[in-house]
């Protein structure tokens, strides 16, 4: 259902509320010349690298376009390959994505595996010439994120990163009404994640010892351009990598980069000039920790420039998780609402405006008698997006290409930087990739790959 453009005035308790919308959002960046397929009657020839999980998800929204042929299908581990493989049988197989990208003839991809192995197989598939979609975060580390979005702009492919929740109705209505000056420039911006943390925060330090490899893993695949480290059993494989440093980019690399995204995008930021980040005080003073997971909290502290959206000639934006949020006497700002337990929360020179994560925005303006547009939004959908780009349908375009996503993504592997070295101001060079006053730093912007695992272009 497509939202109708109204007029709203502010209610005596000066809250606003927008509309409900549907789930899938309209894209932003349109297909660059010369790359598409062509309309008609073609098939978009994709293949699924990783396949449990969120892999499965990325899968079946794949199978679900009509103009997708599925011929190939990966995952390191057999077992979680059979329920795909079921539902295209004719689709080949394969354990090792090189071997996928060495053989088949595909015009497009997408990636849905841990972190430390998204670049790796970005950049192969994009030196190939294929269309890609990856899960976010882009890339594990900032190098990583400079060379896929540079990549990206070279070849003119089309692109997308997996963060589906920023195409949203409710999220790009919120990004517009930001941009449109519906509370002013702004001053301040907060972002939050509390949700339930269950297992994808390990404490650590790494278990010791080994458990047989199940048949089914090729491990020594699953490790790929990380540190050879012995397989346990319900560690790492097949959920909870994501806390682990070699693998994942704990709770900012998970929700960091959707709940980040509409103050990123709104304010129309690009590099920041320094991050400080405050931690659990047991996870910092635990050396044994502190090389092998990330904290139960942290609270970064980002300062960028100023741009055409904001008040001063900088702003700071505030991420918190682990049971941390804005400070209360903020909440004199939302008519001291709680808040919610995911959200971005945004004070202008007008007012407010507060977005739970997955919820409607929500405007608390200064003057009650001020009325504010609700742009029109229709719905579309993220991952279809991405293939009515590679037709070169008129309405095929991109919300999160790699030329944005690699910037936003940057903000998010700034902050898992951060933490490690809590309490200082790290100071950025943008060109230079480097911490200056922190050089100690410099050796998170671009790890090692394991020997073997080379990847031409990174």
């Amino acid at each position: 259902m497509t939202d109708k453009n109204e007029s709203l005035t502010n209610s005596p308790d000066r809250r606003q509320f927008l509309t409900q919308a549907g789930a899938l959002g309209l894209g932003a960046s349109v297909l660059p010349s010369g790359v598409s397929l062509g309309a008609g009657d073609k098939k978009v020839r994709h293949a699924c690298i990783g396949l449990g999980g969120m892999g499965n998800t990325d899968f079946m929204q794949m199978l679900e376009h009509p103009a997708v042929e599925i011929v190939a299908i990966c995952d390191i581990d057999v077992s979680r390959s059979l329920k795909a493989r079921k539902l295209v049988p004719h689709a080949t197989f394969y354990q090792d994505w090189r071997e996928l990208l060495a053989k088949e003839d595909i015009d497009s991809i997408n990636v849905t595996v841990p972190d430390h192995m998204h670049a790796s197989i970005t950049m192969t598939a994009l030196e190939k010439g294929r269309h890609v979609y990856c899960q976010k975060p882009l890339t594990h580390d900032i190098y990583e994120a400079r060379k896929i979005g540079a990549k990206a702009v070279e070849t003119g492919l089309v692109t997308q990163m997996g963060t589906q929740v920023t195409s949203t109705v409710n999220e790009r209505q919120a990004v517009s009404m930001i941009q449109s000056g519906a509370i002013g420039k702004v001053k301040e911006a907060f972002m939050w994640s509390n949700k339930p943390p269950m297992k994808y925060r390990p404490t650590g330090p790494r278990p010791e010892g080994s458990d047989p490899v199940p048949e089914s893993l090729n491990w020594e695949s699953w490790l790929g351009t990380a540190p050879m480290r012995p397989y346990k059993t319900g560690v790492y494989h097949s959920t909870w990598w994501r806390g682990w440093q070699d693998f994942g980019c704990g709770w900012l690399g998970d929700m960091g980069c959707h709940i980040m995204d509409m103050p990123f995008r709104s304010l129309e930021l690009s590099m920041p000039e320094s991050v400080k980040a405050d931690v659990e005080p047991e996870w910092a003073d635990h050396p044994e920790r502190r090389v092998e997971t990330f904290p139960r909290w942290q609270i970064v502290e980002y300062t960028y420039p100023g741009t055409r959206y904001t008040a001063g000639d900088s702003i700071k934006l505030t991420w918190l998780d682990g049971d941390k949020y804005p400070d209360d006497k903020l909440r004199k700002h939302i008519d001291d609402k709680p808040w919610p337990t995911q959200g971005s929360f945004l004070i202008g020179e007008k007012g407010a405006m507060l977005l739970p994560f997955r919820g409607v925005p929500e405007l608390f303006l200064n003057d009650s008698s001020a009325k504010v547009e609700v742009p029109e939004m229709p719905e579309q959908h993220h991952y279809h997006q991405f293939i009515d780009a590679i037709l070169g349908k008129e309405e095929g375009h991109t919300h999160s290409p790699f030329s944005y996503a690699s910037k936003s993504t940057e903000m998010v592997l700034m902050g898992t930087i951060a933490l490690r070295f809590p309490g200082q101001t790290l100071n950025w060079d943008a060109g230079k990739m480097s911490f200056p006053e922190v050089p100690a730093a410099n050796k998170f912007v671009r790890r090692e790959y394991r020997e073997g695992w080379e990847i031409k272009g990174l």
